[in-house]
């Protein structure tokens, strides 16, 4: 410091008078009116950094890594701009925490960032630092947004600790070696950082699927827990039986979470030894003459990831029961219960103690979505105009919308179309939510004339909020001159709640003008 003691003594007087205020102040050092101490710091300010001696000068950087990609047309890149930057068009309106008729473009950068990465681009370079902020302040946007930056992002992570998530996000900032030259995997397999050896198995499995266990195995037991969990996780991509020896092998590992995954992972292949050894014990609980959950958790049980203390509120043996069926594959049911189908099945009356069909049900539900059946989905399911509660599986909205995800494209969004119809759109949030994006033909009619009985009723209007946030988004951008009628403010009906008919104009302006901007969007990154 160039200032000295004297200075540095002048500056924690400053700092006193400060923390106990002036009037309070005793004995030497500054006092008078609060005016006078700012003109103090701001004199005392300026001397301390013009005493602060200057660093040697550092090494330059290498340069960025070529991103071979290109960048997007200009127009695009400009709305890039304005995305990350978060401001909505003229014309909002506003206050009261009302949210105006102009479309809310932070809303709209994730599908900006998921067009971009279809049509191969890079971020342009300019914009990779607001990129990489966008990114640390929302996680949704990581795995996309680190895409878009690729490696000129992962080289300016390595500079500003502010960044460090896209170095454990990524490849480490670095190349994947060739997968096909054993040496260079091997090496960067024992040698790399964690994010490097999570892409590099990715990279591996991606290649050859079996290949991935067989790295995974030469450093298996050097592991740690945590670690080994989460390779353990990216083997669900490429599942197959090939999988199986490994998997069989960790259902002995010291790690619980470790065990369980295994199983889960086993589970998910009907023909796999566990699916065998977990069928053979479903099936000796439950037939045709009714339901016997299992007495005890033995063993074997147990090394099969069967957990034995239930949650609070659980019964033990329904518990068991629940997990034995939930592992054990579908396909054994049929010869079970005499050739019948999965719909002929869920429907039989079940003789049994109370709590215990809505657990076999519950457990064949999470069987359907963990062994994609889309039959047993479809018998789960029942028809979509059915009463959420007479549903033949659940009635659950949540576990409906991952028994949705199991059917084809088209038929999951014709199901919640007529769900829609039936039901109106306040039950509809969470199946919405698992249809593709845009929602077109049957689905997105079927939601904007529901938007439109609920104007015309005088609904609530507010309680539509999440909806209409999830419309602007989701909806195909070609539903805009349908909605264009909805956007004049109507007569409110005489019980209709204060200020609706407003509310609902607004909204429907701001559903329009959010169409037309994404329309607007993918017209631009369309290549010249």
């Amino acid at each position: 410091m160039g200032e000295g003691d004297e200075g540095y003594g002048e500056w924690q007087e400053l700092v006193g008078a400060a923390l106990l205020g002036t009037d309070r102040r005793r004995g030497g050092g500054p006092a008078g009116s609060p005016e006078a101490l700012l003109d103090a710091a701001a004199v005392h300010t300026v001397r301390r950094r013009a005493g602060l001696r200057p660093a040697g000068a550092r090494p330059r950087p290498e340069p960025a890594p070529r991103d071979p990609r290109p960048a997007p047309p200009e127009a695009a890149g400009r709305r890039l701009a304005q995305l990350l930057a978060g401001r909505t068009g003229a014309g909002s309106g506003g206050g009261g925490g009302r949210r105006g008729s102009a479309p809310d473009l932070t809303e709209l950068l994730p599908q900006w960032l998921a067009a971009a990465a279809r049509h191969g681009y890079r971020a342009p370079a300019a914009l990779v630092p607001a990129l990489l902020d966008a990114a640390r302040a929302r996680t949704d946007l990581r795995p996309q947004a680190l895409a878009l930056a690729g490696t000129r992002g992962l080289w300016l992570a390595r500079m500003n600790p502010d960044w460090r998530f896209a170095l454990r996000g990524g490849a480490g900032g670095g190349e994947l070696p060739d997968v096909t030259d054993p040496s260079a995997v091997e090496r960067l397999w024992e040698e790399g950082l964690f994010a490097e050896r999570v892409a590099l198995l990715g990279a591996v499995r991606a290649h050859e699927p079996a290949a991935a266990p067989r790295l995974l195995a030469t450093t298996w037991g050097s592991e740690r827990a945590e670690d080994r969990l989460m390779f353990l996780d990216s083997l669900r991509v490429g599942l197959s039986l090939e999988d199986e020896p490994f998997l069989e092998a960790a259902l002995g590992d010291r790690s619980r979470n470790v065990r369980a995954t295994a199983a889960e992972l086993l589970s998910a292949l009907p023909q796999s030894a566990l699916a065998g050894r977990m069928a053979e014990r479903a099936l000796a609980c439950v037939g045709p003459e009714g339901v016997a959950p299992p007495a005890e958790c033995d063993g074997g049980m147990l090394r099969d990831g069967v957990v034995k203390r239930p949650p609070a509120g659980r019964g033990e043996r329904a518990w068991w029961l629940g997990q034995l069926v939930e592992a054990a594959p579908l396909s054994c049911w049929r010869e079970r219960f005499g050739g019948l189908g999965p719909a002929e099945i869920v429907a039989l009356p079940v003789a049994t103690a109370e709590g215990w069909t809505e657990e076999l049900h519950a457990a064949w539900c999470r069987a359907a979505v963990r062994q994609r059946d889309p039959d047993w989905s479809r018998a789960l399911l029942g028809p979509a105009s059915a009463p959420p509660a007479a549903g033949p599986g659940t009635a659950s909205l949540a576990e409906r919308a991952k028994l949705l995800e199991t059917l084809p494209d088209g038929e999951r969004a014709e199901w919640v179309a007529e769900f829609v119809r039936a039901h109106g759109l306040s039950e509809a949030f969470q199946l919405l939510g698992v249809c593709v994006v845009p929602w077109a033909g049957a689905l997105g009619r079927a939601v904007v004339d529901a938007l439109d009985i609920a104007r015309e009723a005088g609904s609530y209007p507010w309680s539509f909020s999440g909806v209409m946030g999830l419309a602007e988004r989701c909806l195909d951008p070609s539903e805009a001159g349908r909605l264009e009628a909805l956007t004049a403010a109507a007569e409110e009906p005489p019980d209709a709640s204060p200020g609706a008919a407003a509310y609902w104009a607004e909204a429907f302006q701001r559903l329009v003008a959010t169409l037309r901007l994404r329309a607007a969007m993918l017209s631009e990154l369309a290549p010249a």
